[in-house]
C-alpha cells in the first residue's frame, strides 16, 4: 500500500493527544527546574542543547516503543533507530530551545508521524502555554487549550495588502542577502517564535511565515496541521516542504506564489 490508510488516523492522533498530555505532565513533575546548556557548535556558531531536550526525547522514544515497538525514530539528539517499518516518528524534543533558555514560553515539543517518508500526523505540544496543535486527518486540524478543543484553519480570503507576515532568519541570510529583498522585510512587521508561528498561521493568526534553515525535524510536524487547516508549505525555491531547508509557509495559494517571487533573490 503505497497510501497512508486514512482508518488509521484516530490510532495515532489519539496517542498523539494523550502524548501531548503527558509530556506537559512529565515537564512540570520533572524538568521544570535548574538544567544544564551546552554548545553543539563548539565555537564555531551557537546552538545550544540542554539537559532537557534529551530527557524529553528519551521520554518520547520510550512512549513510542511501547505503543509502537516497530516502528523507525528519527530524534534530533539521539539519532535515526531504523527498521523495516514503513512508519517514521520524527521528533524535535525541544523546538525552540534559545527560548527555552531564557525562559521564553512560545517553546515547544514537536513529533510527526511518516509513512514512507510523508508526513501525515502531527503535533505540536506547548507545555508552558498549556495548549498544544494536532491535525486528526488530512482535512481537520484542532488546536487544544485549556482541555477544550477548537478546530482550526488558515485565514484563506486574506489578499497580499493586508497579509501578516511573521519572518525570522536566525543569523542564516547575511545582510547583504536581506538587501535583496526589501520588501520582505518592510513586511515582516509580526514576532516569529519558531513553531508557534506556523501554529499561529494554522489557526489565522498570521498569513506568512518565512524561516531559515529548518531542519527535518523542525518543519515535518507542522506540514500535516498546516496542510489540514487548509495552508500552503514548500520551500523558498518551491521544492517540497519535507525537504526542509528555508521555509515559507502561506495561508493562500495566490499570496505563497507572490512571496515565492519576492524570496527569488535569495531563493538559489
Amino acid at each position: 500500500m503505497d497510501q497512508f490508510n486514512s482508518k488509521n488516523y484516530p490510532i495515532y492522533a489519539n496517542f498523539l493527544d494523550k502524548l501531548a498530555k503527558d509530556l506537559t505532565t512529565f515537564y512540570y513533575s520533572k524538568l521544570n527546574r535548574t538544567f544544564k546548556v551546552s554548545n553543539k557548535l563548539k565555537g564555531k556558531g551557537y546552538d545550544p542543547v540542554t539537559t532537557s531536550d534529551k530527557a524529553f526525547e528519551k521520554f518520547i522514544r520510550s512512549k513510542i516503543k511501547s505503543k509502537f515497538p516497530n516502528h523507525q525514530v528519527i530524534g534530533e539528539e539521539f539519532g535515526h533507530k531504523k527498521s523495516e517499518s514503513d512508519y517514521t516518528w520524527v521528533i524535535d524534543p525541544i523546538d525552540g530551545t534559545r527560548s527555552f533558555v531564557i525562559g521564553n514560553p512560545t517553546w515547544s515539543n514537536l513529533i510527526s508521524l511518516n509513512y514512507r517518508g510523508n508526513p501525515v500526523l502531527g503535533l505540536a505540544n506547548f507545555p508552558v502555554l498549556k495548549k498544544y496543535y494536532i491535525n486528526h486527518s488530512d482535512k481537520i486540524a484542532y488546536v487544544v487549550e485549556n482541555g477544550r478543543r477548537r478546530k482550526i484553519s488558515v485565514n484563506k480570503k486574506v489578499s497580499f495588502k493586508n497579509v501578516k507576515v511573521s519572518a525570522a532568519f536566525h543569523g542564516w541570510l547575511s545582510l547583504d542577502k536581506q538587501k535583496k529583498i526589501p520588501q520582505i522585510l518592510k513586511l515582516m512587521q509580526f514576532p516569529c517564535s519558531d513553531a508557534l508561528s506556523y501554529s499561529h498561521l494554522a489557526e489565522g493568526k498570521v498569513d506568512i511565515v518565512i524561516q531559515c534553515s529548518n531542519k527535518i525535524w523542525d518543519i515535518h510536524p507542522i506540514i500535516p496541521i498546516v496542510k489540514a487547516a487548509g495552508g500552503y508549505l514548500s520551500t523558498w525555491n518551491n521544492s517540497e516542504a519535507v525537504n526542509a531547508g528555508n521555509i515559507l509557509v502561506s495561508s493562500n495559494k495566490i499570496v505563497h506564489n507572490k512571496f515565492l517571487k519576492l524570496l527569488k533573490p535569495v531563493s538559489k
